[in-house]
């Protein structure tokens, strides 16, 4: 799915910039301070490309849009980067609903772990080294550099063998990648194959470094790299892991990365309930029915179970529309440890499923007063606010939390829900045109704000806003999509026509 537009997608841009680059070779001027690769694929660029990947992947609906998840992701993900990073690359991390073991980084800094992936880990200091080299990735601009490195080569052979990279990268089909190998000059791929080879030991090697700072162990991505050594199949003919076709993973570099780790204090970490709370969310939705996910966790007795068990138990219950069992363990959780929030919400939402309006509603307020502004909190109490005919309410909890912090799509479509039920349909339509931008289509985005423009309730204020957005959002279409969206207010000018006269 995700790995076919990603070829075509790179493949068409990677075509762009090297024809480009051939042409203006001889005004190329390197910057004075930076990476020669500026001079090929600018920042802009790549954040341009990694927006439009992310558009097609969202389209694709293979995120996983839990707020629990994303927020945990991300937290952890930010946490490393901040020790990996000098401030020029900002990073979005996300998980993509896939039992195949993988993780990629696209232009851009948008980082994607596969369900596989979280399933897989044996700690939280093995994900976050599998996260650490994947940021190692894009800060040291491996892409950019991938290009540049092909500068030298012939265009079609050079762009084919970026498209190779990078759609091995997202988890390309193994015979995709051989076959555009293949169509590449001999010498091309074997130096293709030592730069990449390169680069995956300069992301372990940054990786590790950002690891410790972070306050992981250092020895998590040696430790995760060991796991997948054992993953690989005999008999090489056989179909390998999606993370071992994509990041080569040798004695030598276990090794290596087991050495590096040395050089640093060893680090005895927990892993935080975060974790394990993602790992057991996203465990009971790769079930295809509810019954077997409460067939795995029942499997041990209740009073044996780790807290963590126990949760992943609830959510089962609650999957399968127990929620007088998911409640009354949710009830057990929230008394041995009252600061995760992930309780308080299976809680809160088992209440609600119930009918104890009142409680539910309670035990959502008191969370939000304890932990303010906490994306997965707010948002499952925005959603039950609209369903319990609550609109005004769950407008005012999103819009404050969307104000301070970055949205996902989803997200926005909720508080466009949101504002439409509450009569505010103007801020409904202006919500739903980010919803579009967000998802890469930006013909879609102008024509919410139009339809918001033709509303006769519209204030001043809100009409200046809308047409300053149209103006903004014009400065990056394309001449085609500029004509698409010609081509679209002239059929409703007809049809509007058409019916006025019928009338």
């Amino acid at each position: 799915m995700i790995s076919v537009f990603l070829q075509r997608l790179v493949l068409s841009f990677a075509l762009i910039c090297l024809a480009g680059s051939a042409v203006a070779q001889d005004d190329i001027r390197l910057p004075d301070m930076g990476s020669p690769a500026d001079a090929v694929l600018s920042k802009n660029d790549e954040a341009r490309l990694g927006r439009a990947i992310m558009a097609q992947i969202r389209r694709s609906r293979d995120i996983v849009e839990d707020p629990i998840v994303t927020e945990y992701i991300n937290n952890v993900g930010n946490r490393i980067a901040a020790h990996a990073n000098n401030g020029d690359h900002e990073f979005t991390f996300f998980v993509v609903d896939d039992p195949s073991i993988n993780a990629f980084a696209l232009p851009g800094g948008y980082i994607g772990v596969h369900t596989g992936l979280l399933q897989a880990t044996r700690n939280e200091d093995e994900l976050a080294g599998v996260l650490g080299h994947e940021i190692a990735h894009v800060t040291q601009r491996h892409i950019a550099r991938a290009i540049h490195s092909a500068q030298r080569q012939g265009i079609v052979s050079s762009a084919l063998m970026l498209a190779t990279i990078l759609a091995g990268v997202a988890g390309a089909d193994s015979d995709v990648v051989q076959a555009g190998m293949a169509v590449s000059q001999g010498s091309a791929v074997q130096q293709r194959i030592n730069f990449t080879r390169s680069n995956e030991h300069e992301a372990d090697r940054i990786g590790i470094n950002a690891l410790a700072d972070a306050g992981f162990d250092p020895y998590g991505m040696a430790s995760f790299f060991e796991v997948m050594s054992r993953l690989q199949p005999a008999d090489m003919r056989m179909r390998a892991p999606e993370f071992l076709r994509t990041h080569p993973v040798t004695t030598d570099r276990i090794a290596e990365a087991r050495t590096r780790a040395q050089t640093f204090p060893r680090i005895n970490s927990e892993d935080s309930p975060s974790y394990g709370i993602a790992r057991a969310r996203t465990k009971v939705n790769s079930f295809e029915r509810a019954e077997q996910a409460i067939e795995f966790y029942e499997a041990q007795d209740y009073l044996r179970q780790t807290d963590i068990q126990r949760y992943g138990r609830a959510v089962a219950y609650q999957r399968d529309d127990r929620h007088r069992d998911a409640l009354r363990i949710f009830e057990d959780l929230i008394e041995t440890d009252k600061t995760i929030i992930a309780y308080h919400i299976g809680m809160a939402d088992s209440l609600l499923a119930l009918e104890r309006y009142d409680a539910g509603t309670e035990a959502f307020e008191n969370a939000v007063a304890l932990f303010p502004r906490n994306v997965p909190l707010v948002i499952a109490y925005g959603e039950w606010l609209i369903r319990l005919d609550r609109a005004d309410d769950a407008h005012a909890i999103l819009l404050d939390l969307l104000n301070n912090v970055p949205p996902t799509p989803e997200q926005v479509r909720l508080i466009a829900r949101a504002a439409n039920e509450a009569g505010e349909q103007a801020e409904s339509l202006y919500y739903m045109s980010e919803y579009r931008l967000m998802r890469g289509d930006l013909p879609g985005g102008i024509s919410m704000l139009r339809r918001a423009l033709a509303l006769p309730q519209l204030k001043e204020i809100q009409r200046i806003r809308f047409e300053a957005r149209i103006d903004f959002i014009r400065e990056f279409m394309t001449e085609e999509q500029l004509k698409q969206l010609q081509r679209s207010r002239q059929s409703r000018g007809i049809a509007a026509s058409a019916a006025e006269s019928m009338g």
